[in-house]
């Protein structure tokens, strides 16, 4: 995926992500979260001088999408838009119903896929895999036990990146959904299609694993 060409707005984010190492990611609270209520995701991401890259947030609005969110938390079917830092929108995230093998597809604005994150089946740690826009496989994701809150991304057995969740303050831990993770890119080489798909499952694994309706 070298040769991926991208529509104006998403060239932008990628361009911005291709000058960085280290991204920050940070789930931006809502008051309703103090009270035990599931609200629509959202984010900013920023370098690691908090400077802003780029935000996202989840698009099911209204009643019908406050009640998904109660009843079905990650199972539900919801879609995710990402925004440069000119505020345009650049990527979509798309994951469809499920109870099982959760997915995350990603879409540039302009409609074309980028690819996709796929849950697999493990007993000891989390696992997924980072596909491109065909299927194919291009990098696998477990988080041991032992190392809950880092997810490794490897190819042919080399750590490319990884993102860790960073502890939140008790607070937010506690009772809010208020998570903040720190995604790193191991590898020069890894190109933009492959950072925008990192940085989309930094948001997949927030929403698949430490959501408090996920976690019980």
């Amino acid at each position: 995926m070298n040769d991926q060409h991208f529509s104006p707005s998403t060239q932008i984010l990628a361009d911005e992500i291709m000058g960085h190492n280290q991204i920050k990611l940070q789930q931006i609270h809502e008051v309703a979260e103090w009270l035990g209520f599931e609200t629509r995701n959202k984010y900013q991401l920023t370098d690691k001088d908090g400077f802003q890259i780029a935000f996202a947030a989840e698009q099911q609005k209204g009643f019908l999408g406050f009640i998904m969110r109660q009843l079905f938390g990650h199972w539900r079917s919801f879609e995710i838009h990402i925004y440069n830092k000119n505020r345009q929108h650049c990527l979509t995230l798309k994951h469809p119903f499920r109870w099982l093998f959760q997915r995350l597809e990603v879409f540039e604005e302009s409609g074309k896929m980028v690819g996709a994150l796929q849950q697999r089946f493990a007993l000891l740690y989390k696992s997924f895999d980072v596909e491109d826009s065909r299927g194919k496989s291009l990098y696998k994701v477990k988080s041991p036990l032992w190392r809950l809150w880092t997810f490794t991304f490897t190819k042919h057995e080399r750590s490319v990146a990884d993102v860790q969740k960073k502890w939140s303050g008790l607070f937010s831990e506690v009772f809010t959904d208020r998570d903040n993770f720190v995604l790193s890119f191991y590898e020069q080489e890894l190109n933009p299609s492959d950072r925008l798909l990192i940085l989309s499952a930094a948001m997949f694994i927030d929403l698949q694993y430490f959501e408090k309706k996920n976690s019980g």
